[in-house]
């Protein structure tokens, strides 16, 4: 119904044309869960989340996001002129991804390390690690070009970076609710937990691009599912 809502409207609807993208981006990530692809749990005053123990299925998801997502991109090249995916400096700009992913990680770490490891996913098999990294980055790679590459860069036009990126985390925070209290009963952890990694992410990609923002989000998801820490 989406595919064909978003067929009929006029080229020319921007705002249109990103609610739906962002609207079926919340439908398909929010029907993983009761399709068991990934649980989710509070831990304290953050989540846990842990991934199906099957390398080929996460390889094939992280597949079918990256086709997605390239997609998306071909069909709104009007949008183009949306999309910053790096600086001019590419070194500092994955420095600046990797460094934003520590800030996401080490709050959840703290409090990871007063909580027994099987009452927040238990352990991850060594096997399935690879494929969970690629599953991380090519999953967010999609969430990142919707919200910190469309909305973003649309609302940069109007309000300025700052406001942009603020808008930005709190709409991905809002993208949440339904996860929060109707597919799950998790309740405010998961709106803390993303309004708190969508302001980081919202810098990262500010600053340096979506390129480093999805390695913000990504390697975050990666290692808070990984069972390393």
């Amino acid at each position: 119904m989406l595919i064909l809502a978003y067929l009929l409207l006029p080229k020319q609807t921007v705002e249109a044309r990103l609610f739906i993208l962002v609207l079926g981006f919340i439908l398909i990530r929010d029907a993983m869960t009761p399709l068991g692809f990934w649980k989710l749990g509070a831990a304290g005053q953050t989540v846990w989340l842990r991934f199906p123990d099957d390398g080929w299925l996460l390889v094939t998801l992280g597949v079918m996001s990256l086709i997605l997502t390239f997609g998306i991109v071909l069909a709104n090249k009007r949008l183009l002129n949306l999309l910053f995916w790096c600086g001019k400096g590419r070194t500092a700009s994955a420095i600046a991804g990797l460094l934003g992913a520590l800030v996401v990680v080490v709050p959840c770490a703290l409090i990871y390390s007063f909580i027994d490891m099987e009452a927040r996913g238990g352990a991850v098999p060594a096997y399935v690690l690879l494929p969970l990294l690629f599953m991380a980055l090519a999953g967010n790679f999609m969430e990142e070009v919707l919200f910190r590459g469309y909305l973003q860069g649309y609302f940069e036009r109007i309000s300025g970076p700052l406001k942009a990126a603020l808008i930005s985390a709190i709409l991905f925070a809002s993208g949440h609710i339904f996860l929060a209290l109707t597919v799950t009963d998790i309740g405010a952890p998961i709106l803390i937990f993303t309004l708190y990694e969508g302001i980081v992410c919202a810098y990262v990609r500010m600053k340096y691009g979506i390129l480093p923002s999805t390695l913000t989000h990504g390697l975050a998801i990666f290692t808070l599912s990984s069972g390393l820490i």
